[in-house]
């Protein structure tokens, strides 16, 4: 294993992965006025609130982690290299952005505020998709003659 293969790109991926993993446990909701969460006052994090989303958000911190450990070993794939880390980055972004816009739980949206774990989440994501997808992006992928699939 040679930790000196990972370049910055690779880098912010998994600084990324681990603030989404470390935001998933603070704080991403906090109640005002009347408002409540599962019938309660004060702040909740994705852990208390989002019961099958905090698993996928925790897989999805491992994926920069996993290319990390596939470029330090060097190992051979059948795609570019950062391809699925960035696909994996878009739909942990998607599930973040759903959850603190459109779904955010409680009783109102107005009386349910975002805390600093959610704006954290938001950059850790875009920056696991920033990190891979520069990776992805520097690989060249073979062309195939027209006329084929």
């Amino acid at each position: 294993m040679n930790l000196g293969r990972l370049t910055r790109a690779e880098l912010v991926g998994i600084v990324g992965g681990i603030l989404l993993a470390v935001s998933v446990f603070l704080s991403w909701f906090g109640t005002k006025g009347d408002g409540e969460i599962d019938g309660r006052h004060g702040s909740f994090s994705a852990w208390d609130t989002l019961s099958v989303t905090r698993i996928l958000l925790l897989l999805a911190a491992v994926a920069p982690l996993v290319l990390g450990y596939i470029i330090a070993r060097d190992h051979a794939l059948s795609w570019p290299r950062g391809e699925l880390t960035a696909i994996i980055a878009i739909a942990a972004l998607g599930l973040v952005l759903y959850n603190g816009l459109a779904a955010r739980p409680g009783t109102s949206n107005s009386l349910v505020g975002l805390k600093f774990g959610w704006y954290l989440a938001v950059l850790a994501t875009l920056l696991m998709l920033g990190g891979s997808a520069v990776r992805s992006s520097g690989a060249e992928r073979p062309r195939k003659p027209p006329g084929t699939i």
